[in-house]
Formats: C-alpha cells, structure tokens, sequence
C-alpha cells in the first residue's frame, strides 16, 4: 500500500492542476445539487421493533387520521394576577387563542380547555391540546410559528402562557460552535506548524470536504429522508478528522524535508507512509459509523453513513489535494522546525541541540513504565467508578433550562396536575381477536386502575368498528423517572394476562413508552455494536500492526477512556458535580443515545492516534531500533502532532458544552472528555508504557498467522527498501 500511495501522492504534486480542478468541480458540483434539490422537509422518525411503534401502527390503521405518532403542544394558561381561569374574562381569552389555534393547516385538532376537563381542581392553571397531523420532526416552521404567536396574544392579554410538548422541538442551532472550534483549531496549527500557510492547508481541505460532504447530503436529503440533524453530525466529524488527516500529511511532508528529500519526493512518502496511517485510520471510522445500523433506527443509521461518507471524503482529499497544494505552497512550507518569518522564523534556537517535549516525556515512560502505567489506569478507573450507578433516559420538558417555554410549561402543569400529567401514557386494547370486545375494553381499564402509581385511567375509547380502543393512563410520577418506567412495564405485563384471558392484545404506547422503548432498544444492541466495532478493527489492526498484542492493547483502552468520560458525565449531568460550572441546571438520567454515541465516534477518533503514532513506532522498529527506542522515536516525530490534534477535537466538542439545549450539552462534554482521556492518558501515557514492557513481544505475530495477512507495508518499507536495496538487510522483523 504504501508504493501505491507514494506514486499518487507524487502524481497529486506533479499533476496539482489537475487535481485541484477535479476537487473544485466536485465542490461545485454538490453545491450546484444543492442549490437545485427540492426543499426536504423534516425527516420521518419511527423505531421499527418497539412495542410503542407497534401501537402507532396499529393506530393508524385502526383510527383513520387520528395521527397517533403527530407532534403535541400543550398550551398552557395561568392568570398572572391569582385570578381563577374559569373566570369570565380570562375564559373569553382561552377560548379566542383555541380557536386562533385551531387555524393550522397541519393541525388535527385542539382541544378546549373548558370542555375536556383541562382546568386544574383549585382553578388556577388551564390547558389546550393541539395536535398536529405530522410528528414534531416533519412539523413545518410555519405551524411552529403559527403556534409562538397565538401564545403571545393570550400573554398580551394580560395571562401567563407556556408552551410544551414535542411541536417546539426545533434541531439546535451549531453555527457558532462551529466557529469557535474552527477558530481554536487554527490557532493550535499556527502554533504546530510556525508558519500561517501550512497551517491553512488543513483547515482549507477540511472545509473542502464538508463542503462537498454536507452539499450532497442536502441535494439527496429530499430522495433519502435525510433529516437536519444528518448534516450536523456529518459536518461535525467531517470537519474534526479532516483536519486531523491533513495534520498528519503536512507534518511528515515537513519531517521528509528535514530529512533532506525534494518536495516532490516528500510529499510521495508522506502520503506512502503517514497516508496509510490516515486510510486505515479512516476505515476504522467508517467502521464505526456504519455499524451504526445494527441498532436498527432508520434515523440513527442515515446519520452514520452520511457521516461515513464525509470521512471517505476526507481521506481521498488528504490524500490527493493536500500533496497538490503542498506543490503550489512550494518553499512556503518549510521543514520540520522552521518557522516562517512573520512567526519568528530566522533567528537562533535557544537551545539546538535539546530533546523535543516528545521526547523528554518518552524516555520518562520508558524508564519507569510499571508506575505510569499503574497511575494512568487507577486514574481512569477511578474516573470510571459513576458509571456503576449509570441510569439511562431520553430526555423531556423537564430536563430543559428554566428559562425555556417548555420547562415552565411543565412546572405549571406538575403545579397544577401533578407531575405524571406531563408524561400520559396511551394504552391501546387490539380485541379484534375477541369475542366480547367491551369486556376486554373494560378488563384493561380495572386492571390498570389497580396499579401502583395511577392517578388517573380515563374510560376506553372505541373506534367506529369496535374492535379496538384507547385509554389514557396519568401516572404520580415525572415521566423521566424509574417509577413511571416500571408502571409501563407492569402494564404490559398485566396484558398479557389479559391476553390470555380475553383474547385482545394491548400496548402500551406515547411519548414517554416510547422512550423507554429506545432506550431499551440502545441499550440491548450496545453490546453487539460495540463486539462488532473492536472486533472489525481489531482485525484491521492486526493487519497494520503485523501484531496481535498491539490491536488488543488499543482496543482495552479505548475501552477504559469510554468508561471513564461516561463515569464523568454521569458525575456531573445524573450526580451533579460541577453542574454549576456546567451550567446543567436539571440533573437526571443520562441520554439513552449517549453510551452508543460515544463508543462510535470516540472509537474511531481514538484509532487516529493509535494508527498514527504506533505506526511511527513500528516504522523505526522494523528499521533496526530497538522496542524502548522506537518508542522514543515515534513520540519524537508523533507527539506534537497527535497533541495538536487532540487539542482541536477537544475545542470542537467543547463549543456544544455551551448550547442550551441539554442533550447537546451532554454530547459535546461527553466527547471532549473521552477524547482528554484517550489521547493524554491512554495513548500518550499507557500505550507507551505497555509497550515498554512487552518490548520485542509487543511485535509477536504467530508465523502462519503473518503468512496468512496481507503485507499492506503501513511503515514504508517498500520505500526504504527501493530507494536503497542495501537497507533490506537492516531491517528487523518481529
């Protein structure tokens, strides 16, 4: 592989016109697919498998343009001043903002306040339900608005008015976190490379690769039901290993430099041999994007191999329009060390002929392995202990910041109702294959009304055929809680008792069982993602490293940085440490998505480093060093730049610490966090020290084992040797 590199990245520096047309016109292209594409609407959510979704479906079917799964908005009404709702003026306003909300031409229906009994016992808070035709994600920005206004009048009007349920759920805006990463992560190139143009040149392609990246999902958003939130994962890690990957190519572009060779020259073997590190750290990443799928939620699998394919894009960019504008850079890019005049370049080093940070920081972990390794592990383990008491969740009204129409929205109603009123739950009673329907109807309803933590059943709802009904299920407790959790799955046991005896099926469906359902779905499939993602890249691994060892080594600890950052997330979003500086101002269950999340993109983002600093390692190894010096060796020439890195990962995460909305919060923290353990601990601290007591063993490859794999030459090899048969003999095997 790496001979096959070597000749297109010197084909990419010769022929650079060429190739900066073709990225150009791909770039033009996608933004032109753009452009013309017709406006796609939200995308459809539904999670195939559930027992919630099964009741959707049958509602469907069953109540003809009831909109079972549409977005809800419940509007909520207080007087201000202590006055009583069922007063005449605060009624005649009521009514007039239901009927503006009845206007929509997404909306189902709207229920008055007045009439379905919504008005709280002591007659203070009062509310409308509208429901709408689509779900929350498909709702147009029309009926959002549409829904803030008729809200404002009826404040104008002198009353207190909130707004919950899913209708406001608009997808986050990331603009400016975007910004703010992009920004720190020019500053730590600068820094890396002492000179502005080498320093552009991964931040130019990463954006190129976005660009094309996040262009052609939204031409192909219409035709594949691609969502919003597709884009935003896609361009976030898109942009994070595109300029990742470039980073890896410009550095050792400037080390072959430093080394004497022409440009043309080093930017062939930077790309023969830091470019295999980026191809097969980009296949581990799409390796875990992909395998995205195996949970088997339509939404979360378009997401990832969107996102896969932005990496692809990455890759082919790195390794193809990097050398062409390294040609065009010429001497402006200059070697390992130098710096350009505007950034101090020219004068004197302080001290030539010291050690790099690299280095310095090598030979420590190599002459005292046992107590870093010990220290770097009990850390981590320690960091990891929250996560033995993990609870897992979706979030609600409840979890978001105080200062949200939606989160006072749910206050007043647990004021009002209580806290179960704002997660009902919809049991839905299948009895077309019984023989006395209203029996099992009524069957349902007493069974229920025995159960712990009812507050209120309401009577069964049959359709026009009779054979199906509805019952609306209030619980005591807040929807989030465990409580309401084993209510749900009490419910659904009894029914199948009533299954048994009646001959009907029920389910139980809503809002709040569909979140438990998806939690309870990630959870059951993040174990055989997460043995499919190690294992695929454990044999990838084995493959680059010519070593079984190694792949295991990574892949134990990634595995401990994870249980760690989610041992810190759960210490400041469930525990509430730190949570003032967080600024998390609802503590309670962890996303359900978080733990899945974090094992895929932090997974991938983790093999970067490994791939591109182990490879340095073997690459000196394989040339005649010995194991404690090839550890040196590849911190001195991989150190700074994994750093570097890093350092832009963790600024990109950190930009969403500051969003407003939880669920973001929790993502960007998690991230940041996983990434600080990975890189700093495990693969700047653990790895080196791991291999500094495996030595020689570190490398072992079982003979028929190393006849078996293909020789894909990651470290160069094939180069050295070409360039000088004599070298052959040099080199030691493991």
């Amino acid at each position: 592989m790496a001979t096959f590199l070597y000749k297109l990245g010197r084909l990419a520096f010769r022929r650079r016109h060429f190739v900066a047309l073709l990225w150009v016109a791909l770039l033009t292209l996608a933004g032109v697919g753009a452009a013309s594409a017709p406006a796609a609407g939200n995308t459809s959510f539904s999670i195939p498998g559930t027992e919630a979704q099964k009741a959707f479906d049958l509602l469907e079917q069953r109540f003809p343009g009831m909109s079972a799964d549409g977005a809800t908005a419940r509007v909520v009404f207080k007087d201000g001043h202590g006055g009583k709702m069922t007063d005449a003026g605060n009624k005649a306003t009521v009514e007039k903002t239901v009927k503006e909300l009845g206007s929509g031409s997404e909306v189902a229906s709207v229920a008055d306040p007045y009439r379905g009994h919504a008005v709280s016992k002591n007659g203070t808070v009062a509310y409308a339900s509208v429901k709408y035709k689509v779900s929350g994600m498909e709702l147009e920005d029309s009926s959002r608005d549409a829904l803030k206004a008729a809200a404002q009048h009826a404040r104008d009007a002198g009353l207190t008015v909130e707004v919950g349920g899913d209708a406001l759920n608009a997808t986050p805006e990331t603009g400016s976190s975007e910004v703010i990463g992009i920004a720190i992560a020019a500053v730590v190139l600068v820094i890396t490379f002492g000179s502005l143009l080498a320093a552009g040149l991964p931040l130019l392609t990463a954006l190129i690769g976005v660009g094309i990246g996040v262009s052609t999902i939204t031409a192909l958003a219409s035709t594949l039901d691609l969502g919003s939130t597709t884009s935003t994962l896609a361009s976030m890690i898109g942009l994070a290993v595109g300029i990742d990957y470039a980073l890896f190519i410009v550095s050792r572009y400037r080390a072959e430099l430093t080394e004497g060779h022409e440009r043309e020259e080093a930017a062939g073997r930077a790309v023969g041999t830091a470019g295999s590190a980026v191809v097969f750290a980009g296949l581990t990443v799409l390796i875990a994007l992909v395998g995205l799928s195996v949970v088997n939620i339509p939404m979360l699998t378009k997401m990832g191999v969107a996102a896969a394919g932005t990496v692809a894009i990455a890759v082919l960019i790195a390794l193809t329009l990097i050398p062409a504008l390294l040609g065009y850079a010429g001497r402006k890019v200059k070697p390992t060390g130098e710096k350009s005049r505007l950034l101090g370049g020219g004068r004197a080093p302080k001290n030539p002929g010291r050690p790099n940070m690299g280095t310095r920081w090598a030979r420590f972990v190599v002459r005292r392995p046992v107590a870093v390794l010990l220290l770097g592990v009990v850390g981590l383990g320690a960091a990891a202990l929250p996560a033995t008491s993990l609870e897992l969740g979706l979030p609600d009204d409840g979890s978001q910041p105080v200062s949200t129409t939606q989160r006072r929205a749910y206050d007043l109603l647990s004021e009002g109702f209580g806290p179960g009123f704002n997660g009902p739950l919809m049991v839905v009673v299948d009895a077309k294959g019984s023989a006395r329907p209203k029996a099992a109807f009524t069957e349902v309803h007493d069974q229920i009304k025995g159960l712990n933590d009812v507050v209120t059943v309401t009577p069964a709802t049959p359709n026009k055929a009779g054979d199906t009904a509805t019952i609306t299920v209030v619980p005591k407790s807040k929807p989030s809680s465990a409580t309401t959790e084993d209510l749900v799955h009490a419910i659904r046991d009894k029914g199948t008792d009533i299954a048994r005896d009646t001959g009907s099926t029920v389910f139980v469906t809503g809002s709040t069982a569909m979140n438990i359902d998806v939690s309870q779905k990630l959870n059951d499939a993040l174990l055989p993602y997460l043995a499919l993602v190690v294992g695929l890249a454990f044999l990838l691994l084995i493959v680059v490293f010519r070593s079984v060892l190694v792949p295991l080594k990574a892949a134990l600890g990634f595995l401990l940085s994870v249980l760690a950052a989610l041992g810190a997330v759960v210490a400041v979003f469930q525990w509430g440490w730190l949570s003032g500086l967080m600024n998390v101002e609802q503590t309670g269950p962890v996303m359900s998505m978080m733990p899945i999340f974090m094992v895929g993109v932090v997974f991938g983002l983790a093999m970067d480093y490994e791939v591109f600093l182990v490879t340095r390692m073997r690459e000196a190894y394989v040339h005649g060093e010995s194991p404690g010096q090839a550890v040196v060796t590849g911190f001195r020439h991989g150190a700074r730049v994994v750093t570097a890195a890093a350092v832009i990962m963790i600024a990109v995460f950190s930009g969403f610490i500051g969003s407003s909305e939880s669920m973001v919060k929790m993502i960007g923290f998690g991230l940041a966090i996983a990434v600080f353990f990975d890189a700093f601990i495990v693969r700047m601290a653990i790895v080196p020290a791991v291999l500094a007591l495996l030595g020689r063993r570190a490398w072992w490859l079982p003979k028929w084992l190393d006849r078996a794999l293909p020789n894909v030459d990651v470290e160069g090899e094939g180069l050295r040797t070409a360039a000088d048969p004599d070298a052959e003999k040099e080199l030691v095997r493991a």
